[in-house]
């Protein structure tokens, strides 16, 4: 059965049936529903106002920067994290379009030292939230 909810921006081009299952190839990348676009502008966006609300709510430390700590960057793109301190930061990096979005974050000359924190610890940090 083809999935009714399948994005409408997707355009099937292939049906094959393996190993009793259906395999749609696709000539986007989605979850059948998004988008991968889409859900990662969900990610950025559920971000921005996680730290919009902290900003506000708890007067958390916010800060954006467009420099990270050793004075590189990326270009086109830009830090939002939460927190300074060692085994506390959450950061992710944001497109340079979503900057005036986050005026709210206290904006830093350069990022905190990164604290090494990975994938599996910015999720264990945000729950801790």
């Amino acid at each position: 059965m083809i999935n009714k909810q399948h994005v409408p921006k997707c355009k099937i081009n292939d049906i094959n049936m393996l190993s009793g299952g259906i395999v749609l190839k696709r000539e986007c990348d989605c979850d059948g529903y998004h988008t991968f676009d889409e859900l990662y502008e969900h990610r950025i966006t559920l971000y921005v106002t996680i730290c919009r609300m902290l900003t506000y709510d708890s007067g958390c430390d916010v800060w954006r920067s467009k420099v990270h700590s050793d004075g590189s960057i990326f270009d086109g793109w830009f830090i939002l994290g939460i927190h300074h301190k060692v085994g506390e930061q959450i950061t992710y990096h944001l497109p340079l379009s979503r900057w005036e979005e986050c005026g709210f974050a206290d904006t830093l000359e350069k990022a905190p030292e990164y604290d090494g924190h990975s994938s599996d610890d910015v999720l264990t940090r945000l729950q801790q939230l």
